[in-house]
Formats: C-alpha cells, structure tokens, sequence
C-alpha cells in the first residue's frame, strides 16, 4: 500500500473538492452510492462530483450529495480521431481546473487512472488491482487500498473497502434518487392506462437474456397474483427484442389489470414507479437494485450471476437462486449470447408463493 501525507493533511483541512470515478454499467453506479454518501457524511461541507460513461448518468442524476457529474461520451469514438482526442482534452482540461483536494478512482481501466492522475489533486486513491500491480498505476494512485478479501464481498461492500484509507465511517446505504416531476409523469402514464390504485411492478427482462426467467412461467405467475385481485404493470427496456418479450407474456395472461409501460420510462420515472408500489418481482438486472434501494417489497430472481457480489443489496424480500433448483455455469464462463434460460429451473409456485408473503 502507498502512503503519502496529503491524507493526513485532509485529516487537518476537509476536502473541499472531491472527484468519484467510475466508468461501468447502470448498475455499477447504483452500487457506488454509499461511498458517496461515506464521503458526504464525513465531509458534509465538500462538493462531490462524478465522472461516469454518460449513458448512465441517470442513475446519479438526482442525487442529493453529487455537486456536479462529468460524462465521458462513448459515441465520441464515432467523432472521428481528432474530434475524438479534442473532446477527451477538454475533459481533462476542465477537471484539471477544478482544483481537487480528493481523488477515488472505483475504476480499473488505465483510462481512469490516467485521468486521476491528470487532476493534479494532492490525495488520489485507487484499488490495488492484482492485475494493475506495475510503476504506472502506482504512479497515477498517491495511496492504494487493499483488495484482500473482495472476492468473498458484496460490490457495495468492495467499493466501501476504498475509503478505508481515509478513517472515515462507511455508510452501508444504496440510494436511488428521483425528482419530483419523475413520479408526476408516472401518474400520468398511469392514469392514460387506466391503472388506479395500488400495483405490482414486474420487470421479467434483462438486456442479457440468458438472466431471463421462462415467459410462461412469468405469464403464470402474473395470472395467480391477477386472480388474487392485484393490478400488475410490466416494464422493460427500450430494446425491442425486451419490448416482443413483454408483448409475448401479456398474450399468455387474461387482459384485465396487467399494463404494460415497456420502455416508456426513464430510469428515474422507472424508479418512482418502483417507490411506489406495493410488490416488485424482478430478474438480475437495475430494476432489481433499484427495488431494493428504494425498499420497495421485492421478489429477486437470481442466477446465474455471482451471488456474492450482486444479489440486491440489503433487500426487503426474498432472493429465489436458481441454484438451489437446478446446476448453474460457472459465472466466468457463461457465453452471453446463449439461448439458454438459467432461471427456467426456478418453478412458478415458489415465486407465487414469496410474492402473496410479501403481500401479506
């Protein structure tokens, strides 16, 4: 482990600029949460920002302690080189002249590391990647944190273990914030279905569809919870091949209170959806942390995904692993184009049944 003394000397005067990168998928960033929250607790005063992949800076949008949010375009490759080079330039250039007393790189490309190094910023700390260990990384880090132990850890607690070095309390929290005029335009969506009152929220699709659980076995599922006298609204992303997904389980069930807003919704208006329902079943995908970010009751259907690092965190509900039903790949190995339905072993009365408990 590197030290230096400018973490002691944020000991002596509070940051009071800090910079969090991390440049992965949605939910990744979700998961980042608690370390931002950790830093805004210790240093209530600093303003925190974010770099991520712009794709996902919905998930961070609204939240309440980022001061500001840098986004590096992935379709600026399509720019040409030299528009390309300019565009990452004047990114560097502007988080240069932010001046920051702090920087945490939850990031593990080279990418990352070179732009924590670009900030100037006295305390930079990254991880001490097994696969990074060489004079550049430690030249781009002022101090690095341990990864012993992350392989038996949650991603949230991974992440957590970075601010170690700074003797700061973890704050254990995934937030998932929305505004206002996210749940407004929810309602409206709502109400031009005709859904009124309470609803279930089912999101059956993940843009990986070996995470997918059997249509069928969705459609019956929906059907018995339908029969019981709940209104159930299904959602996916905007892909089409998820949107003929959903189409293909509403044909399976009866019409009567079983919406759909496939692909209408923004992450934020899909989290105040979520907020606001009584049930949420959900595969492995962001809806799924979502749920148990915003404490919504949650029926998780999981595999074949590491368990350890991604079930949903702190979860009101129950997690179904396939893995107790059935033998699942190694996690490492899975060919992401297969055809084949991990979750298919999960049978439809176990879900039925962890879905009426919730609603109890």
């Amino acid at each position: 482990m590197i030290m230096n003394n400018a973490l002691n000397a944020l000991a002596a005067v509070p940051p009071a600029r800090i910079l969090l990168i991390k440049l992965r998928h949605h939910g990744d960033m979700l998961l980042t949460t608690p370390v931002i929250n950790a830093l805004h607790q210790a240093w209530p005063q600093a303003e925190i920002d974010v770099l991520l992949y712009e794709e996902t800076r919905d998930m961070l949008a609204a939240h309440p302690f980022i001061h500001r949010i840098y986004g590096i375009d992935r379709k600026w490759r399509k720019l040409g080189t030299r528009q390309h080079l300019r565009k990452e330039w004047q990114l560097l250039k502007t988080l240069r002249d932010q001046k920051y007393s702090l920087v945490i790189n939850l990031a593990d490309q080279w990418r990352s590391a070179i732009v924590t190094r670009f900030t100037g910023a006295p305390s930079r700390i990254g991880f001490d990647f097994n696969k990074r260990r060489g004079w550049f990384w430690q030249y781009c880090h002022t101090q690095l944190a341990s990864v012993s132990g992350h392989q038996t850890l949650h991603t949230v607690e991974q992440n957590l273990s970075i601010v170690a070095p700074l003797n700061i309390a973890p704050v254990r929290d995934v937030t998932m914030s929305y505004q206002p005029d996210d749940w407004q335009s929810v309602q409206r969506k709502l109400q031009s279905n005709g859904v009124e009152g309470s609803y279930i929220v089912v999101q059956p699709t993940s843009r990986w569809f070996f995470k997918c659980w059997d249509e069928s076995k969705m459609a019956e599922t929906i059907t018995a919870l339908q029969k019981d006298g709940h209104t159930l609204v299904l959602t996916s992303g905007p892909d089409k091949y998820e949107k003929a997904m959903i189409e293909k389980i509403r044909a399976l069930c009866p019409s009567e209170r079983v919406y759909s807003l496939a692909g209408e919704l923004t992450l934020r208006q899909l989290a105040a959806l979520i907020d606001h329902a009584k049930l949420f079943i959900g595969v492995d995908s962001v809806p799924m942390h979502m749920a148990a970010a915003l404490k919504t009751p949650c029926v998780a259907l999981f595999g074949p995904s590491k368990l350890v690092f991604w079930s949903p965190w702190d979860v009101v509900g129950e997690v179904i692993w396939a893995g107790n039903y059935g033998e699942l790949p190694d996690p490492d190995k899975i060919d992401t184009n297969t055809k084949e339905r991990f979750l298919d072993a999960i049978p439809v009365d176990v879900v039925v049944a962890a879905a009426r408990k919730q609603l109890l």
